[in-house]
């Protein structure tokens, strides 16, 4: 089956650089997943890497994974959560909040991870919006590696569409194996090694799209690898992002940029 290739495109946020695999100009989304930023790793002795200041969202949930590191994350409303490797952070957004997102004072001096976001349907995106942490998320051992179950069937995260996320690691010189949902189109990016499948080999830094009507996955590798694999049904919606919002038209748009810099209530206040 066919494989697409698309490089991520590459940004300062901060001091920080981010390599981003979606959007892109050749591939918008994958199912509901509309942003994938990967950052790090790094290390550092002083001053903060992750240093996002209060900034609103709509129509979306963020979703905080970690590979090494922590993230302080808190909310208007009210939510104060340490994240770190293993854990999930995930905050629907839906009608509207506002999040910041940092490196605590106390920290081991490594930050890396990714941020998604996943687009909110029409019958969910205008609800009140949460927060939740999930310290510890389901591990699936197997001969070839594991599988830690971010968002799906065997995650207890709260979705809204058909969804799959996860973390994969293949051990040194084995092939892990595991199954896919025929309707979902997926996607993988390697968060560190490289690994094989189909013969081709996958990179850091690609975000590679599988398409669909695909009833498993195997990846083998040499050195050993972690990826990540997102997918879900394809999004039907027709979405417009533009800085931290998601939503359906311009209008929609402008009404949110007016009540954040207006302070309106729908933020929580700042």
């Amino acid at each position: 089956m066919t494989i697409q290739s698309f490089p991520a495109s590459r940004t300062q946020l901060g001091e920080l650089e981010i390599r981003r695999a979606l959007p892109l100009r050749e591939r918008r989304m994958i199912g509901p997943w509309c942003f994938l930023d990967r950052y790090g790793p790094v290390t550092f002795d002083a001053g903060a890497p992750m240093d996002l200041p209060l900034h609103p969202h709509i129509g979306i949930q963020t979703v905080s994974w970690l590979l090494d590191g922590e993230v302080l994350h808190r909310d208007t409303l009210g939510s104060e959560s340490m994240l770190r490797p293993g854990g999930l952070n995930l905050m629907t957004s839906a009608r509207g909040i506002a999040h910041s997102e940092t490196t605590p004072s106390q920290n081991s001096g490594r930050l890396n991870g990714v941020q998604l976001w996943i687009a909110l349907p029409e019958a969910s995106r205008h609800s009140a919006p949460a927060f939740e942490t999930h310290r510890e998320l389901p591990v699936t051992e197997s001969r070839g590696g594991r599988i830690a179950s971010i968002l799906g069937e065997d995650s207890p995260a709260t979705t809204f569409s058909p969804i799959v996320g996860a973390e994969l690691s293949v051990w040194k010189n084995e092939t892990l194996t595991m199954p896919l949902r025929r309707e979902f189109e997926h996607a993988l990016l390697v968060l560190d090694g490289t690994a094989t499948l189909e013969s081709e080999t996958l990179v850091p830094d690609v975000l590679y799209s599988l398409g669909m009507q695909r009833d498993e996955l195997s990846l083998s590798s040499r050195d050993g690898a972690r990826l990540l694999l997102i997918g879900g049904v394809p999004f039907e919606e027709k979405i417009l992002m533009w800085w931290n919002f998601v939503a359906r038209t311009r209008e929609e748009i402008a009404a949110a940029t007016e009540d954040w810099e207006t302070d309106r209530v729908c933020f929580g206040g700042r």
